[in-house]
């Protein structure tokens, strides 16, 4: 008989140990932290229970954690939204945006790039506004290109990470909102983009061209 077949046995005969309950205090194994240390099976299971309870705890803090965030970030967004909505023209409603995420999400470089926007030229050329029209979702990430760090202007050579918010109207793409890193770590391609697209929304609906 091997170790397989002791352990097989006991799976079959769940009652096994239970009529032999003497077992659990006169068995012993290696202590989980000091392995010259014998216990008993029930200490073992003591310090497993122990251990499950603990991870259970730090999942939990980590829960609550991620929910104050959560309300702290919906609370900044709301703010942001009232602000729009206040604004009585394109051009404050983008000075306001702006302020927000630098102040209130500390982001350090924020672009605004409008197509046609009044007698201020779009920095981008053509074939950066088709892949920036091409966006389904916000991107984030290394800037992909020298010319998308344009609209950052003298900042450019700063930033390190991007998230690219394109800006919608009636489904088509009519700037884009960009906001800059200085870490490489600030916007990574795996960061959830919730919260940027409703930023986003709310930054196109307040920018949108007028008809």
């Amino acid at each position: 008989m091997n170790a397989e077949d002791v352990a097989r046995y006991l799976r079959d005969n769940p009652d096994f140990l239970a009529e032999h309950g003497e077992l659990f205090t006169q068995l012993t194994v290696p202590h989980p932290q000091h392995g010259g240390q014998a216990i008993s099976l029930a200490e073992r299971q003591l310090y497993a229970l122990r251990d499950k309870i603990r991870q259970l705890e730090l999942k939990l803090v980590e829960l609550i954690r991620f929910g104050e965030e959560n309300d702290d970030i919906s609370a900044k967004v709301h703010r942001l939204a009232v602000q729009l909505l206040e604004a009585r023209e394109p051009g404050l409603a983008g000075q306001l945006l702006a302020e927000s995420l630098r102040e209130d999400f500390a982001v350090p470089y924020v672009a605004l790039e409008l197509w046609g926007a009044g007698d201020v030229p779009c920095r981008f050329p053509d074939s950066v506004q088709r892949q920036i029209e091409a966006m389904r979702h916000p991107y984030c990430g290394a800037p992909e290109s020298m010319e998308l760090l344009a609209c950052f202007g003298e900042s450019a050579p700063h930033v390190r990470s991007v998230a690219l918010i394109p800006l919608r109207a009636a489904g088509a793409v009519f700037g884009l909102l960009a906001l800059g890193g200085a870490e490489p770590e600030r916007f990574y391609a795996e960061m959830g983009t919730l919260y940027l697209g409703r930023i986003g929304e709310l930054a196109a609906a307040a920018l949108k061209p007028q008809p």
